[in-house]
């Protein structure tokens, strides 16, 4: 069978509009083209590729499922395909256009005033202000309730303190998007501010060290008496149901997404076992190696189909949470162990940046616990499952 085949061994495509697979075709052809060839630099050097961005505005990339304002309002498959073919390239990539979609254009766009949406959204879909997003604490990712940044009410404006880490895009964003408890108490007493760059107090640093999201910008935000102004604060959400709509909408996109790192790792493991050859044939013909590919594109087909589920789900408004979790979890652990089954098959090889599923591996170990870890997704199955709520 071809290998332009076998990935769609479930003929995908079939079920695909044609709108669907020209925004799928048009960022393949991209990622082929620009992103490949130097994305193995970029990783190795621990640098984003920052040039691309403008490339990805002009694309229709950010904030692709989002109507208006300069958004090219696709459906969720769409978007989701988008990132799926971003991710082939790499989970860096696709990673700061997650944050600056889902994370950033979505609550401006959901719960953003009219100015708030006229000023920031239209740059931020071509790709001129970068957002970040800032929940995540030193002592509190998977319970942002628990939450130490504040905000004080001092007249027409708030008073922030506090930090933020793990902040992808953070030391090179325009704005970040800051939960915060405020002073009002209570369980809605969490806001969105629109902390923009320069402001005094804000600052931002990446964090060093990381073998992982090595083509991404990852930082730490601190906040120190930093003053934001009522026309900053996001009036349509209060409470965590505003972070969290946020994260789960990047969570369905992550579960679609993921397939393309597994079929980047499935793709040069096949053609690397077809090319290797060991006592006299290639090491493709051994039926250890069969086995290693089959089991890969058995989950790949699995995930192509849960995700493409859950987006038109998503589409038709049927989509809930452990829908999400579920995909998450299971997608996210495949494309790992797809990703780990294939470095195998290149041996030593594998463990160089010369071929892909190392960087992949390694990325998708920041994935894996991510918008939300595995082990929470876990426990939302559980809940849903057994009705017990084991976080209380």
């Amino acid at each position: 069978m071809p290998r332009a085949d076998i990935t769609d061994l479930f003929r995908i495509d079939d079920l695909l509009s044609p709108e669907e697979k020209a925004a799928r075709d048009t960022v393949a052809r991209f990622v082929d083209s620009e992103v490949l060839p130097i994305i193995g630099k970029h990783f190795r050097e621990g640098s984003f590729p920052s040039h691309l961005v403008p490339r990805l505005g002009e694309m229709g990339v950010f904030g692709a499922n989002l109507q208006g304002y300069g958004c090219a309002g696709l459906n969720t498959v769409s978007y989701g395909l988008i990132l799926q073919e971003l991710e082939r390239g790499d989970s860096g990539l696709r990673s700061f256009a997650s944050v600056q979609g889902s994370l950033c254009m979505f609550p401006l766009h959901a719960y953003g005033s009219e100015a708030q949406k006229q000023r920031f959204l239209p740059a931020m879909a071509r790709g001129e202000l970068i957002g970040c997003f800032g929940l995540t604490e030193a002592d509190f990712g998977s319970n942002p309730g628990g939450m130490r940044t504040r905000a004080r009410r001092d007249g027409d404006s708030w008073v922030l303190n506090g930090s933020k880490t793990w902040i992808t895009n953070g030391s090179i964003a325009d704005v970040a998007i800051v939960w915060a408890k405020t002073d009002e108490g209570g369980p809605e007493s969490i806001r969105g501010f629109l902390v923009e760059k320069g402001m005094p107090g804000f600052s931002a640093r990446e964090i060093p060290g990381k073998f992982s999201m090595r083509a991404s910008t990852t930082s730490e935000l601190s906040f120190q008496d930093v003053r934001v102004p009522d026309a900053n604060v996001l009036p349509g959400v209060t409470g965590l149901r505003g972070p969290l709509s946020c994260l789960n909408t990047a969570r369905m996109t992550i579960a679609f997404a993921v397939t393309g790192a597994a079929i980047a790792c499935f793709e040069g493991a096949r053609e690397y076992s077809l090319s290797r050859g060991q006592f006299d044939k290639p090491i493709a013909a051994y039926q250890l190696t069969q086995e290693k590919l089959a089991d890969m594109l058995q989950e790949i087909v699995k995930a192509q189909l849960l995700s493409l589920r859950l987006a038109r789900l998503k589409d038709e408004g049927k989509a809930t949470p452990v829908m999400v979790s579920l995909a998450k979890r299971n997608n996210v652990k495949s494309a790992l162990e797809i990703a780990r089954v294939a470095r195998s098959i290149y041996g030593a090889n594998g463990v160089t940046d010369a071929y892909p599923p190392i960087r992949h591996l390694l990325n998708l170990e920041s994935v894996y616990t991510y918008e939300g870890t595995h082990e929470v997704h876990t426990l939302v199955l559980g809940k849903a499952i057994t009705g017990y709520d084991a976080f209380s």
